[in-house]
């Protein structure tokens, strides 16, 4: 059994956390857990997140630390193993392509809480991880973290994206409070790019621990050798350059 479920927003401000989060991130791997048990399957793959901690300071952060301590209390019974990834890019991704895609359009573009850090990580080692685990026994009760090779601020992430995107927007940050207001207002959207609470997240940098766990054989693809393959191919330049390469010119 592999759990990959997760929730990034809510409607409801309720603490610990709403019922959205709730749900998602408690309820389910109970019931997960629950369900192996019955069926006789012991083995159980969770992923859970950077920061998971049902003490921390977002509803995502304490509603994902507690359904990974459901799913480590299990061990013994079961054979689980937790994976805390950094924020995940690929293709199709709703982080750097989200950036790029905005800022294509705009003139400008708000930002806060650029100073926040983050190790970003490829969805295909993420993925990868979670293969190579399912039958290896020394993974069997352990936590990992799952970052990228390097460090970057919020602010070098965006500037990335709009690099890659061809833009010429101007990026304008925002002080604590009015990224909280800008926040605020996305979070209104029918679908919420940003709320509150994913700020709240960001203010532990989404970073390895000192002493963390990685897997055996980790070894994690660079930002730079995978997001220009999807997001500077989807501007013009990068269409033609595809076009090029594809018919070998």
């Amino acid at each position: 059994m592999i759990n990959l479920v997760g929730v990034l927003h809510s409607r409801d401000v309720v603490l610990p956390y709403s019922p959205d989060f709730a749900n998602a991130h408690v309820e389910l791997p109970k019931k997960i857990v629950a369900a192996c048990k019955a069926a006789g399957v012991r083995r159980l793959v969770h992923m859970s997140a950077l920061n998971a901690d049902p003490k921390g300071p977002s509803e995502y952060l304490r509603s994902k630390g507690d359904g990974e301590a459901i799913v480590l209390a299990a061990q013994g019974e079961l054979d689980v193993t937790v994976f805390r990834p950094s924020v995940i890019f690929g293709l199709g991704d709703s982080f750097l392509s989200m950036f790029a895609s905005i800022l294509k359009k705009v003139p400008f573009f708000p930002l806060g809480f650029g100073h926040a850090r983050f190790q970003p990580v490829w969805a295909a080692d993420v993925a990868d991880a979670f293969v190579d685990s399912l039958n290896d026994v020394a993974t069997y009760g352990q936590t990992y973290e799952l970052v990228g090779p390097k460090t970057y601020t919020l602010r070098e992430l965006v500037d990335y994206a709009k690099e890659l995107a061809g833009s010429s927007a101007t990026i304008v940050p925002l002080s604590e409070g009015w990224a909280y207001l800008q926040a605020g207002l996305m979070w209104l959207a029918p679908s919420p790019m940003l709320s509150p609470d994913n700020l709240r997240s960001m203010e532990k940098d989404s970073v390895a621990t000192a002493g963390s766990k990685q897997p055996a054989n980790w070894r994690p693809t660079a930002l730079e050798a995978i997001a220009p393959t999807y997001i500077a191919l989807n501007t013009p330049k990068g269409k033609l350059d595809s076009f090029r390469y594809r018919a070998g010119r």
